[in-house]
């Protein structure tokens, strides 16, 4: 039995030192099993990169991999499972927010016939802002995508060698992660806890991150986009429909002397913004169709200390 740990590292120099060593207090010097700690640098600018070289230089067990720019932490982490070697994989973030009690909690929970395990946030510790943003985020993919999402969300979980091979047979372009995994629909376990406010460094999930995984889940696991546009289209015939109605019976009552400019122009002018937000919608699925037939690799490995064969699976 082997066990990876695979953390996606950007901007995280002030985090690694803490966490190998909350690492193997708590998890490392506890097990009687294989393990290995798979570090992915995703085009970090800091000295991420340095510090995975020095604790890779301690550990043989830590593997390390540099991508040749930042392309998003559900790229590096599908790089650092495809890159893995375990029986099972769990993904762990280097903030420090998650205890690592939770592995061992994770692992045997799997050892029970789980394909996936997900840990799943009770509470957190953090701004009433971030907060109610993932929240909402959370209820509206369970309710319009992925029913199965639980409902604080999670981001810490566990997959087996069925579900990684899954995952990169997927090869799905645009999307998330987390989506894939709970859309796979492989028997799954939960383990419960609460997230710790971050003490080391600043978040690096910004806002204009957090729209896109928005738009990530939604285009990719539903079709609520498309009902939108359909909806809004027949709000606006049925209204324009009764105004037409209304003004044709006014007229003929000889209540109207002189046409209203005004009303007008402001159905004009929602007329034209209702065109413009079906236009934004449909490109957005012409333009996740086109990235995707362009077959280009989710990451690309610039260096590591993982044999050259794996890497070919960049």
């Amino acid at each position: 039995m082997k066990v990876s740990l695979v953390i996606p590292v950007y901007y995280n120099e002030d985090n690694l030192r803490p966490l190998y060593a909350d690492l193997k207090e708590k998890f490392i010097d506890k097990i009687d099993y294989a393990y290995e700690i798979v570090m992915v640098n995703d085009g970090s600018q800091d000295k991420s990169w340095e510090v995975m070289q020095e604790l890779a230089a301690q550990n043989k067990n830590i593997r390390i991999i540099s991508l040749s720019r930042n392309f998003g932490s559900h790229a590096a982490i599908l790089c650092g499972l495809t890159n893995c070697t375990g029986d099972c994989a769990v993904v762990k973030a280097a903030d420090l927010q998650e205890p690592t009690e939770l592995l061992l909690e994770m692992i045997e929970s799997w050892k029970e016939g789980n394909n996936v395990v997900l840990a799943v946030r009770e509470g957190r510790d953090e701004s009433k802002k971030t907060t109610l943003f993932a929240n909402l985020y959370y209820k509206l993919v369970q309710k319009f995508a992925l029913s199965g999402m639980p409902d604080e969300g999670f981001d810490v979980y566990l997959v087996d060698r069925k579900v990684i091979t899954v995952l990169e047979n997927l090869d799905e372009k645009n999307s998330a992660l987390t989506g894939q995994i709970l859309w796979s629909g492989f028997k799954t376990g939960k383990i419960y806890y609460h997230r710790l406010a971050r003490e080391i460094g600043s978040s690096k999930w910004t806002f204009k991150k957090k729209v896109k995984l928005v738009m990530d889940t939604l285009f990719s696991f539903t079709s609520l986009p498309i009902s939108i546009v359909l909806n809004v289209g027949m709000i606006s015939i049925i209204g324009a429909v009764i105004w037409a109605i209304v003004v044709l019976i006014s007229w003929l009552a000889g209540a109207i002397d002189v046409s209203g400019w005004t009303s007008l122009f402001i159905f004009n002018l929602f007329a034209f913004g209702v065109i413009m937000m079906t236009l934004g919608i449909l490109g957005e699925y012409l333009w996740r169709t086109f990235d995707a037939s362009r077959n280009r690799p989710p990451y690309i490995i610039e260096e590591s200390n993982i044999k050259e064969e794996k890497n070919d699976k960049s």
